[in-house]
């Protein structure tokens, strides 16, 4: 049994009862006589206490010796502590040092910067602030295979290297140059998304999905990128553009309402570290009906607001800013809102092409407190249309033709959208630099491990 299936449990156990597990040492305190361990075992931010009572045992089982991080065995009686601050602790019995932590590990019991930690993402595992935001990371990932899953979604595994640039923004990571010797015979870059090749299978499937790494040659050092961050992109045949949208609303919010119930004390610590901020945040997203507004209408508030932004410069064909997008979801609308109809200048050469020829059947679903969470459209399915739109913005159609066919054979109108996951996880851990909420972080000028 793990220490969080304790907690879980917690209002079912009863004194005196059998307890052994493994883990590390969180702290170590107390005289000869009594000693007080506080360990923790991976499986929830909580930690369990372990009395050690008795002069011989601490002399028996070397406490004295027991520095943080060391790895433990423990085996003891539970009893339970509802006065106290801990609902149980463990009164040990047999106390067995796996492998004893070197005085200089740099986990200390001071305070120490997320800065600092981010030269040592292979220990930073050991704080409690990286063991809550990795065990949520974890939980919304299984709960986005299982909204899919339960819906009749075909999980499907896009290329990682692959001949083309799905977007068409030429911040690929090319895997070779070109120059001598090439293995694939040809020009090979790093996936920047699983979409084109996830509509192929649509058209056999109808409801399909990638969840995988992909990868962006941006040069930017902000809290907000990284070269190498995961991507889950459905999508589905016969759909189109208002239902793609309901579609991402709603697995949103299944997804953050029940890691919300399933991390609820990872949930909770993050939240009073915040302030309290955290769930505030969540509920105003979860409690709220999604509101749609045209990226028309979207520039008309903005250019009403103008005076509250860094970018005054205000105009249809505007990408917007972070500044903007936070600014709709928490102040106009106070909760969800998806942005319809871009302008096709900004958006990507796949996008259906609407009637009026100057916007695309696209969308950003923007949430308070981190603005876009989520991208999406439905696809373009005039071949000829495709064709000319990658000849505007001068993409060599050659790479893509195959992308092209696919409306030659049966072809039907797909939609779809890309969820950056990793934004996913600053939103619901309240987390806010990028770096922090990946194990290994890639950015640009910088690869540890």
């Amino acid at each position: 049994m793990t220490v969080k299936q304790l907690f879980d449990k917690q209002d079912n156990l009863k004194n005196d009862q059998k307890f052994a597990f493994e883990g590390w040492v969180i702290s170590n305190r107390g005289n000869n006589k009594l000693r007080f361990l506080v360990v923790n075992d991976g499986s929830t931010v909580n930690n369990l206490q372990v009395v050690v009572k008795g002069e011989e045992a601490n002399e028996k089982f070397k406490i004295d010796d027991i520095n943080l991080g060391t790895s433990i065995k423990i085996e003891g009686i539970l009893k339970l502590t509802p006065e106290a601050k801990q609902p149980f602790e463990l009164v040990a019995d047999q106390v067995q040092i796996i492998n004893l932590a070197d005085n200089d590990f740099p986990i200390q019991k001071k305070e120490i910067t997320l800065d600092f930690l981010r030269e040592i993402p292979h220990l930073r595992a050991k704080t409690a602030i990286f063991k809550a935001v990795m065990l949520v990371r974890s939980r919304l990932m299984l709960e986005i295979h299982n909204y899919f899953q339960e819906r009749g979604f075909l999980n499907i595994s896009a290329p990682i290297i692959t001949s083309n640039d799905g977007e068409g923004a030429g911040e690929t990571l090319i895997v070779n140059d070109g120059s001598k010797d090439l293995f694939f015979k040809q020009k090979a870059f790093l996936g920047v998304t699983g979409q084109l090749h996830a509509e192929a299978y649509a058209q056999v499937f109808k409801k399909v999905y990638t969840f995988a790494p992909t990868f962006r040659a941006e040069n930017s050092h902000t809290s907000r990128h990284l070269a190498e961050f995961w991507m889950m992109e459905p999508e589905v045949a016969f759909c189109n553009l208002k239902e793609i949208i309901h579609l991402a609303d709603d697995m949103l919010k299944a997804v953050i309402k029940n890691t919300i119930k399933k991390q609820a004390a990872e949930i909770k610590y993050l939240d009073e570290l915040q302030g309290g901020n955290l769930l505030d945040t969540l509920d105003k997203f979860l409690s709220k009906d999604l509101t749609i507004l045209e990226y028309k209408k979207a520039i008309e508030i903005l250019k009403e607001n103008k005076k509250e932004f860094e970018e005054q410069n205000i105009y249809f064909g505007l990408d917007l800013a972070s500044e903007h997008e936070k600014f709709l979801a928490e102040k106009i609308v106070k909760g969800p809102v998806a942005i319809t109809n871009f302008p096709k200048e900004i958006k990507a050469f796949y996008m259906y092409q609407n009637k009026d020829k100057k916007t695309v059947a696209a969308f950003d679903l923007l949430a308070p407190g981190i603005g876009e969470i989520i991208g999406g459209s439905q696809r373009e399915e005039s071949y000829d249309k495709l064709a000319k739109r990658l000849a505007e913005l001068k993409i060599n159609q050659e790479p893509l033709q195959w992308y092209l066919d696919l409306r030659r054979f049966g072809y039907v109108g797909s939609s779809g959208f890309g969820l950056g996951f990793e934004r996913l996880v600053m939103y619901v851990t309240g987390i806010s630099n990028i770096r922090d909420v990946i194990p290994f972080p890639r950015v640009a000028g910088s690869i540890k491990m």
